[in-house]
C-alpha cells in the first residue's frame, strides 16, 4: 500500500529525472559551449537535488539522511563554481561563441 510519503518521494524522483532529461537534451541542442555548460549545470543540479530529496524521504537512518543532505549541499556548491571556472577558462582560451550572443561581459578583461 502506498503512503503519502511514497507518493511525494516518487514525485520528487520523477521531477528530478525529467529535469535531468531536459538538461541532457540541452547538451545536444544548444549552439555553443557556454549555453551547453548552462544546460549541464543548472538543471542537472536541480534534478540531482530533487532525486536525492526523494531518496532521503525513503531511508530510515539519520546517518543516511545526513549523507544525502551533504551530497545535495556539495552539488549546490561545486556544480555552479566548476561551471563558472570552466566558462572563464574557455573564454580565455578563445572558445567560439554563438552568432546570436549579444553581450560578452568578459571581452574587456
Amino acid at each position: 500500500m502506498k503512503t503519502a510519503l511514497d507518493v511525494v518521494s516518487a514525485v520528487l524522483v520523477l521531477a528530478g529525472s525529467g529535469i535531468a532529461l531536459v538538461a541532457a537534451v540541452g547538451l545536444h541542442r544548444l549552439p555553443d559551449l557556454y549555453a551547453r555548460m548552462h544546460a549541464a549545470t543548472k538543471p542537472a543540479t536541480l534534478g540531482i537535488s530533487l532525486c536525492l530529496s526523494g531518496a532521503a524521504l525513503q531511508v530510515d537512518h539519520l546517518a543516511d539522511v545526513t549523507k544525502i543532505v551533504l551530497a545535495v549541499a556539495l552539488q549546490l556548491i561545486t556544480n555552479p563554481v566548476g561551471a563558472h571556472l570552466l566558462g572563464r577558462a574557455a573564454h580565455e582560451a578563445g572558445a567560439a561563441q554563438s552568432p546570436s550572443t549579444v553581450l560578452d561581459e568578459l571581452e574587456d578583461n
